[in-house]
């Protein structure tokens, strides 16, 4: 038995040799999970600092959450391609 834990669970040396065994096989790239922020428009992405008050903070969250935006930065980029007209 391997010392290894994942998630507090301990990993055998026979579930090690299968996925050793699994990537040897190799795999289909189109259906492995893409990690990273997803793109936010047509590029990469510029973070563009902005300081807002606490007041403007809550309301930019009501409205996140009543639109069902999942965070402020969609809330945010939401809310400038509509006053900027893009699409």
């Amino acid at each position: 038995m391997s010392d290894g834990k994942i998630r507090g669970q301990a990993v055998s040396e026979e579930q090690i040799q299968a996925w050793a065994d699994e990537a040897e096989a190799g795999y289909d790239v189109t259906k492995l999970r893409r990690r990273g922020r997803p793109p936010a428009g047509d590029g990469p992405g510029e973070v563009v600092p902005a300081r807002l008050d606490a007041a403007t903070l809550a309301a930019l969250d009501r409205q996140a959450k009543a639109e069902g935006l999942a965070n402020r930065s969609e809330a945010i980029r939401a809310a400038v391609r509509a006053w900027a007209h893009v699409a």
